[in-house]
């Protein structure tokens, strides 16, 4: 006889939908990761930072703490990215010039140019990826509140 998978029955509605975003967003943040990587070079963490700073009210440049709040992101974890997108000259950080504490991210015109190429790949992805999650009973009635709200 083949191999049965385990069933797994959460206690409650809410820890079973709970589970099914968790696997949603994994499989849609796993394909992302792949894509991007592939074709431009960054990480999904990665494009969503510049995204963010690409379309904020705010001429480009988002106070750190700001930044990591918008992707979501550690603290740490984000100091890390804005690191790794400074180095590769995508973002420059700079002082607040009335709060020396306060530190800036600006994206700069290349940050810009990526991830307007890479908003094509992240579409399509996400778009295939969520089409994909459809075929699963418990992720599709997310995948369509998203598609519907």
């Amino acid at each position: 006889m083949p191999p049965t998978t385990p069933r797994i029955e959460l206690p409650s509605v809410l820890e079973g939908r709970w589970q099914a975003l968790r696997r949603l967003r994994s499989a849609v943040d796993d394909a992302l990761d792949r894509a991007l990587q592939a074709e431009h070079g960054i990480s999904a963490s990665e494009y969503a930072a510049l995204a963010a700073l690409a379309y904020s009210d705010d001429g480009g440049h988002l106070r750190q703490q700001v930044l990591a709040d918008a992707i979501p992101l550690q603290q740490s974890s984000l100091s890390r990215l804005v690191s790794r997108l400074e180095r590769t000259g995508l973002t420059e950080r700079f002082h607040c010039p009335t709060d020396r504490r306060g530190v800036y991210t600006q994206i700069t015109d290349r940050g810009r140019e990526v991830v307007a190429a890479a908003r094509t790949t992240y579409v399509a992805v996400l778009e295939r990826s969520l089409a994909e999650a459809c075929g699963d009973p418990e992720l599709a009635p997310l995948v369509e509140h998203f598609r519907h709200a």
